[in-house]
């Protein structure tokens, strides 16, 4: 079965990208589009990306949030998620593949304990960080053999940012700057 017009025009952009940054690998290179995030009260948060588009979050009920809203770390497993496939998705229609399906689920576990500052029995401190860490990948392409698929989806890992991001264990850097209070009115 032939690629779609969409997989076609996917694959199309993809190569015209190639073309670019080996002439002119510097063009690569980018900053990336700032999530800025804003207080609303309470735990209530607001992320906003300069398009306009906003994503609400807050905490559960058990700390302190409504529970009504998304967490903070539900967004970034959808965000590792979302990055994973979006980088399958580009590889199959750079590779001519037309997916008839593609849903990533990513999970983990954490210990709020960590995001309280507290101790485990062992007198050191509980981490905060998200563990166990986990893809599940659902794929599936008419006429591609499983085996195929399946090195798709493990050799894009390596390609996705935000997976290669957590791998490379990077640094974030701090600027803080400390406003005027405002009186409440």
């Amino acid at each position: 079965m032939a690629p779609s017009q969409r997989t076609q025009a996917i694959a199309v952009a993809l190569e015209r990208a190639r073309d670019v940054f080996t002439r002119r690998p510097a063009a690569g290179l980018h900053d990336d589009a700032a999530a800025t995030v804003t207080w609303q009260g309470g735990l209530r948060l607001a992320a906003s990306h300069a398009s306009g588009l906003a994503i609400q979050t807050d905490m559960p009920t058990e700390l302190g949030g409504s529970g009504d809203r998304v967490s903070p770390g539900w967004v970034f497993r959808a965000g590792l998620a979302a990055c994973a496939a979006t980088v399958i998705a580009m590889t199959a229609a750079a590779e001519g593949i037309e997916l008839t399906q593609l849903e990533v689920t990513a999970g983990s576990r954490s210990d709020a304990r960590g995001v309280l500052g507290m101790t485990g029995a062992d007198g050191q401190p509980v981490s905060p960080a998200s563990q166990d860490l986990r893809l599940a990948v659902r794929i599936a392409a008419a006429s591609v053999p499983e085996p195929c698929l399946r090195e798709l989806v493990e050799r894009c890992q390596a390609l996705a940012p935000i997976g290669a991001a957590l791998r490379a264990g990077r640094d974030i850097a701090l600027d803080v700057d400390i406003a005027a209070a405002q009186d409440a009115a």
